[in-house]
């Protein structure tokens, strides 16, 4: 449809009325509205991709919730990406899994000439020796807490160790019987063939009570006393059979 032409309409053998309303349709301007719609079309903006184009086929969260990946956000791989000898070390020390397997080992070219990536792997494997757990050790039989091996005895049994002397290193047995012993007294059951597992939860223990701090506090103030009412000060630090001494003789067999 063609637009309004005045010319068109000249030869009209009209009044001047009619004429002059011919004038107001040129002197008309119509309004441009925008109407609101229920559907729009989905136009994403233009963004360079990395890799290949996203094609909308997500796992979706395991709480149900969206999470808009894709929509609201990139779902790309970035620009940085992980140092795979770090990834691993990570993945290992996660799984606790150790062995032959074969470890991928890092290199980097001209190094002197490249200072920045050293100092960069340094602090990464930094971050990741401060992020690192913990080291557990699972045991094959059933052991005792370390939260009731460290409860209080009842008043009975610590006057005792005040009056009875406790078996010190100089004892002459072997170190497997010397272990039943010290265990047996602190409530530590050992297993046959499982005396390391033992040993761990004894100086698991003692690591507890000497970091202990309301024990380190009793400690210093009652310097004075004598080595042998504490079982644990006087059987495993003040006796000849330190904790260093026992674990160097389980180190060469027998247990």
């Amino acid at each position: 449809v063609g637009s309004y032409n005045a010319r068109e309409f000249e030869h009209l053998n009209v009044g001047a009325e009619v004429k002059e309303l011919f004038e107001h349709i040129g002197r008309y301007k119509p309004l441009q509205h925008k109407l609101d719609v229920k559907l729009k079309c989905f136009i994403p903006e233009y963004i360079p991709s990395v890799g290949d184009i996203d094609e909308f086929v997500k796992v979706p969260r395991p709480d149900g919730k969206p999470d808009f990946l894709g929509l609201r956000m990139l779902d790309e791989p970035a620009t940085v990406q992980s140092d795979s000898a770090v990834l691993n070390q990570q993945i290992r020390n996660v799984s606790k899994t150790s062995g032959a397997k074969f470890v991928e080992v890092g290199a980097i070219e001209n190094a002197s000439k490249d200072p920045k990536r050293i100092d960069n792997w340094i602090e990464k494997m930094s971050n990741l020796r401060s992020d690192q757990l913990a080291p557990t050790v699972s045991y094959s039989k059933n052991m005792p807490e370390i939260e009731a091996l460290m409860e209080e005895w009842p008043p009975e049994m610590e006057e005792l160790l005040n009056q009875v002397r406790l078996p010190s290193g100089n004892l002459d047995i072997d170190i497997l019987a010397f272990t039943k012993v010290v265990c047996n007294l602190l409530d530590i059951p050992v297993y046959e063939g499982k005396g390391i597992e033992s040993l761990h939860v004894l100086f698991t223990l003692l690591v507890e009570f000497k970091n202990n701090p309301f024990l380190k506090a009793q400690q210093a103030a009652a310097m004075g006393m004598s080595g042998g009412g504490s079982l644990m000060g006087g059987t495993m630090g003040g006796g000849t059979m330190g904790s260093e001494a026992m674990m160097g003789q389980f180190g060469s067999g027998g247990i």
